[in-house]
């Protein structure tokens, strides 16, 4: 790979944290507590970044995250915890543990096996349940996936598409059959159950439904925002037009 004429080290950006942190008064303030939720709305910037297919974006977006990973160390190393170093060295000691068919027995295996590995290695080194790595403040879309790989990895999983299939029909009925009484807790429990049935079959299709749907919201944004063009260009007020003479617009612009 080409090198920039202007590429700095990762020992430029360390230095640029050190003074940040001594000179400029809103780093000098910043912790661990109060960085996170930031942290949270970049990883989202990149992740629209990515959406996008904007490589400039993506590589800027990926500059932000990782000044976020040397604040955190910076803070770390001010309270003698542990510094960016130690940071390195603790996720390259673990990749060559979790990939011993890499550096250990260099045996050529499969990516389900090496997805099987890394969860029986991660069990190994002391946590109590194949879910336990699962985030709770993740997304429910995005937990759902997770928790449905993890367990399915373990051997947990339907035999075939069509197993997967009749189990939304199944969860669908269920739904169906509480939606005849009131209960909104029954509802609403059988309607998360049908959720989960689906993504599950998402998956069998060899669909991501995180991604499926996020395709699915940019495409009915982007119609809606034409809707609304279309009818302020004919002087009309959104909100004036009945159920039906909006669903004419929104079926003309298909």
């Amino acid at each position: 790979m080409k090198k920039s004429k202007n590429s700095h080290s990762i020992d430029k950006l360390l230095k640029i944290m050190d003074e940040l942190r001594v000179k400029c008064p809103w780093d000098k303030e910043q912790t661990i507590d109060s960085l996170k939720t930031l942290t949270v709305e970049e990883t989202y910037e990149l992740v629209d970044a990515i959406n996008d297919g904007d490589y400039d974006e993506i590589k800027n977006e990926l500059g932000d995250l990782l000044l976020h990973i040397v604040f955190y160390s910076k803070i770390a190393d001010e309270k003698q915890i542990f510094n960016f170093n130690d940071v390195v060295e603790s996720i390259s000691k673990k990749l060559i543990h979790r990939h011993p068919h890499v550096y250990k027995s260099k045996k050529q295996i499969s990516k389900e096996e090496v997805k099987k590995n890394w969860e029986k290695l991660k069990l190994r080194e002391g946590r109590d349940s194949i879910l336990s790595g699962v985030p709770k403040t993740l997304p429910s879309l995005i937990k759902t996936l997770r928790i449905q790989d993890k367990v399915s990895n373990a051997g947990f999983k339907w035999n075939s598409i069509v197993d997967s299939k009749n189990k939304v029909l199944e969860e669908f009925d269920e739904l169906s059959l509480e939606l005849e009484g009131s209960d909104s807790k029954k509802i609403e429990e059988e309607f998360g159950d049908f959720l989960f049935s689906v993504i599950n079959y998402g998956t069998y299709l060899g669909v991501n439904s995180e991604n499926a749907l996020e395709k699915t919201n940019r495409k009915f944004s982007k119609r809606f925002k034409e809707m609304e063009i279309k009818i302020k260009n004919e002087n009309l007020e959104i909100d004036g037009l009945s159920n039906s003479e909006l669903l004419a617009y929104w079926n003309s612009l298909k």
